[in-house]
């Protein structure tokens, strides 16, 4: 059995050329603080709640696919909100129990869900 401990990061891929447009999606628009450094394979890293987002530039990315990480939030209409300010389109999907949800992708296809645990 391995003894995990928590989620460390997560990596999703970009069309190559777009890393300034990620930079401007992911640092300005969602407001996230990017950690300066000289990454593996080129790739840019942000702070994302108490894990890291890592963006790398790769061919065959696909833009169109259901994979997603999904990332808990404390206030799910206020993230909608503040989504929804810049025009970034939220979709829905099968309810679970015991949660609200929605999904977004950024500007490269790549699907987000955020989430909040009904109390």
């Amino acid at each position: 059995m391995i003894d995990f401990k928590c989620v460390d990061h997560i990596l999703i891929t970009i069309p190559p050329g777009s890393k300034e447009a990620a930079r401007a999606f992911y640092g300005q628009v969602l407001q996230l603080k990017e950690i300066k450094g000289n990454h593996p394979n080129g790739a840019i890293w942000y702070e994302i709640g108490n894990i890291q987002l890592h963006i790398r530039e790769e061919e065959g990315h696909k833009a169109d696919s259901d994979r997603h990480p999904a990332f808990e939030v404390n206030d799910l209409p206020a993230a909608k909100k503040f989504l929804k300010k810049d025009d970034i389109s939220i979709s829905y999907s099968s309810e679970i129990e015991g949660r609200e949800r929605c999904f977004f992708r950024d500007p490269f296809g790549n699907r987000f869900e955020l989430i909040e645990y009904k109390k």
